[in-house]
């Protein structure tokens, strides 16, 4: 399969379990377990099936971070895999087994290349398969990838994230079971003709999995599940098949729970008398007689229970802005389902770290989604997200992710948060919707706005209706969940899950054409509240600017154990972060603390300009002069004969210290110091002023000083710094005068 091939052993590893598989693919290694209760649990009405994936660091080499040194509750990623392998075996076992079923798979070895996921689901597959239990199996998987119109089977995340898909695909040898993808904005043909390539690879997996389960399949269970119900249903319909019927017509979610809650009442009264276990049957009885009643008015009249046509989207309403406080808001309604979306921006320090078996790696775009129990008017669980939200969180990033801009053009760290109000379909959706509009409201320059939908499907037979924007009673009678997002320019994500041993090509492709004329009028809709980004950012958001510096600067700007920029921070009150190639990143919500702590590192990183004029502040005065601050890091000289045309007396009668200043620099020395003047700056509006004074004669005309000489001269323009406590120097000589006096200056030094 692709470049390389899969190898599956069983019968050497976990011997007790019922049916145990270890699966490589190049040098990653799964072991996958299977164990099946051999009996019911008394009272016990639904299939029992649990999926545990486990990525062991140990694979990688490697320990864990952080504080334990052991591997704990799920990953987000192994909640993600184990769902990804729990959603194509499921609707392949009989309906009404109801033994409990555990799958774990663990990753053993972890090449660095292939992506463990794949190999879990055909370890799990293959075990399922040789265990005995009634799975109707086996499936296999594939990961497709798309670059330059070609496509790829199986490639590492090194090559999908260079390509325009990632796509996961399980299937039986007959039909599709479950798609999951991202996708960079591709046509409904090119994810249809990556579908239907998948399948054909993964029929040779299927092939390559019952070889196996020949060679070593466990005896299969005898089990009896035949359906002797008939006469209950028909005594049911009798009974209240007709209240079933005018319940479902109901347009009003709450009125028509209502209604059903009466029918069902009605029916456990009938069978009050009756056996705890009959009366159970009795319930599972009414959930057929419903879905038989919903899907026979669908596919004959056309008639959805809300009463809307099969491709009609229901009414939609948007509001952005919706919440003061926040970056960005949105409120979206889509029939009874609504979701209130806020998206947050921060800089680099608040992306989320990811401990995985890859190493540490950071993301600066986050979704989280949440569904509290009174979205659907119920009592219930409310705490840490289950499974569920965490993975219709990731399906509505999924949808989002292609379009969010570089980071280098936008240096946010993005989170979108989306709390479910109200659910009667597909929140996920909603939120796609909402995360959008709020991104939008953020000024996130996005490519493109998206837009998403849910599709149903009814198949009895050849005879089959696709449903566009479902309501939840449609996902629960019927055979497909089918969600499709993305913008006007293509889909960014698809995810499909059935309930029935796969579907045709025909559906898919009715299915991918209706939703594309779904996504289109939502997406009308969403303009009427918000057709582009905002081109400013809320003023609560904080602002990022970049500046970008020689990698010689970086210590310069970080100084001796972080001093200089602690206090760049400390007295700017703006965020400075700096990477190894020099892009430093200034973020505050306050514009002009971000211009001053740039103002301060551009001053420590640029070299200083003979002839331009800056803002400078008194740092010490000396007897000759004062030394004045002007570029951050940088310091120069203003001579006592450079701050005014007149004589000055005393240098303190000008400036004193802490006094800001404007400056022009005259010259800057081989040594780096710089000599600086006042008195050809205008000192209130910075405007450089005509030097009236005479020019002096060159030094050769004029003569040498009396009794200096180079040394003299450089030990004046070092400010005359000769120790007091031996005295001065008489002539200025060697080591210059105390008072910097003239036969120790350096020739552009005068007092007139």
């Amino acid at each position: 399969m692709g470049r390389k091939d899969p190898h599956s052993e069983t019968g050497r590893i976990a011997r007790q379990a019922d049916g145990a598989v270890l699966a490589t693919l190049g040098e990653t290694v799964v072991l996958c377990a299977v164990t099946a209760a051999k009996s019911v649990k008394e009272g016990q009405d639904f299939f029992p099936l649990t999926v545990h994936y486990q990525e062991k660091f140990s694979a990688a080499g490697r320990i864990p971070g952080g504080f334990f040194k052991r591997e704990r509750g799920a990953t987000e990623k192994e909640t993600l895999v184990s769902r990804l392998i729990d959603r194509p075996v499921r609707p392949l076992f009989p309906e009404g087994f109801y033994n409990e079923i555990n799958v774990i798979a663990q990753v053993l070895s972890y090449d660095g290349e292939t992506e463990p996921d794949i190999v879990a689901m055909l370890a799990a597959s293959a075990a399922l398969t040789i265990s005995g239990v009634p799975f109707m199996g086996p499936i296999g998987a594939a990961r497709i990838g798309y670059k330059d119109g070609e496509y790829q089977l199986n490639p590492n995340m090194a090559e999908v994230e260079q390509g325009e898909l990632d796509l996961v695909v399980a299937a039986t040898g007959q039909a599709v079971m479950m798609v999951e993808s991202e996708a960079k904005e591709l046509s409904e043909d090119v994810m249809l003709g990556a579908v239907l390539f998948a399948h054909a690879e993964i029929k040779k997996v299927v092939g390559a999995i019952i070889d196996l389960a020949e060679q070593a399949a466990k005896e299969p269970w005898e089990i009896d599940l035949s359906d002797n119900t008939a006469d209950m249903k028909a005594e049911l319909k009798k009974l209240i098949g007709n209240d079933i019927a005018a319940a479902y017509k109901i347009t009003d979610k709450s009125a028509r729970s209502n209604a059903l809650n009466e029918a069902r009442a009605k029916a456990k009264e009938h069978f009050s008398d009756a056996e705890p276990q009959t009366q159970m049957v009795a319930g599972k009885v009414m959930k057929k007689l419903e879905a038989e009643i919903v899907r026979g008015a669908i596919l004959t009249d056309g008639q959805r229970i809300d009463g809307r046509k099969v491709n009609e989207i229901r009414p939609i309403e948007s509001i952005v802005g919706f919440l003061p406080r926040t970056h960005g808001s949105a409120l979206f309604t889509r029939g009874e389902t609504q979701a209130i979306c806020t998206t947050t921006l921060g800089t680099k320090d608040s992306e989320q770290m990811i401990d995985g078996l890859d190493g540490l790696s950071y993301s600066n775009f986050m979704l989280h989604y949440n569904f509290p129990p009174y979205s659907v008017g119920e009592v219930g669980r409310f705490g840490a997200p289950g499974r569920r939200e965490v993975g219709h969180g990731k399906l509505a990033w999924r949808a989002l992710h292609p379009v969010l801009p570089k980071f280098d053009d936008f240096p946010y760290t993005i989170r979108i948060l989306s709390d479910i109000t109200e659910s009667n379909g597909s929140s996920s959706m909603a939120t796609v919707c909402g995360g959008c509009l709020s991104m939008m409201d953020a000024g996130v320059p996005i490519e493109n706005p998206v837009s998403g939908i849910a599709m149903g499907l009814i198949l009895e037979g050849d005879e089959f209706a696709v449903l566009s924007d479902i309501l939840g009673d449609e996902d629960h009678l019927g055979d497909m969940d089918f969600k499709v997002a993305g913008s006007a320019k293509g889909i960014t994500t698809m995810q499909m899950d059935i309930k029935i041993a796969g579907i045709t090509e025909e559906i898919f492709k009715t299915a991918l054409d209706q939703a594309k004329e779904g996504r289109a009028h939502i997406l009308g809709e969403m303009t009427k509240a918000l057709g582009s980004s905002r081109t400013e950012l809320s003023s609560h958001a904080p602002r990022i600017e970049t500046l970008q510096i020689d990698k010689a600067k970086i210590r310069d700007v970080i100084g001796t154990g972080g001093k200089v920029i602690r206090e760049i921070v400390a007295e700017t009150g703006a965020k400075v972060d700096i990477d190894d190639e020099g892009l430093v990143k200034v973020s505050s919500s306050d514009g002009a603390a971000i211009e001053a702590a740039l103002n301060w590192i551009k001053g420590i990183v640029e070299e200083a300009e003979i002839g331009k004029i800056y803002d400078g502040k008194v740092v010490n005065i000396v007897d000759f002069g004062a030394f004045v601050n002007f570029m951050g890091g940088k310091d120069g000289l203003v001579h006592v004969s450079e701050m005014r045309n007149e004589r000055v007396e005393k240098v303190t009668d000008v400036v004193s210290e802490g006094q800001e200043v404007k400056v022009k620099v005259l010259e800057i020395d081989p040594r780096g110091k710089v000599r600086l003047s006042m008195r050809v700056v205008d000192q209130e509006t910075g405007e450089e002023l005509e030097d009236t004074r005479p020019a002096r004669e060159p030094r050769a005309e004029r003569g040498p000083r009396k009794g200096g000489n180079d040394r003299g001269r450089d030990g004046g323009r070092d400010g005359g710094r000769g120790r007091r406590d031996r005295g001065p120097k008489r002539d200025g000589g060697e080591k210059g005068g105390t008072d910097g006096g003239d036969a120790g200056l350096p020739d552009f030094i005068t007092q007139d």
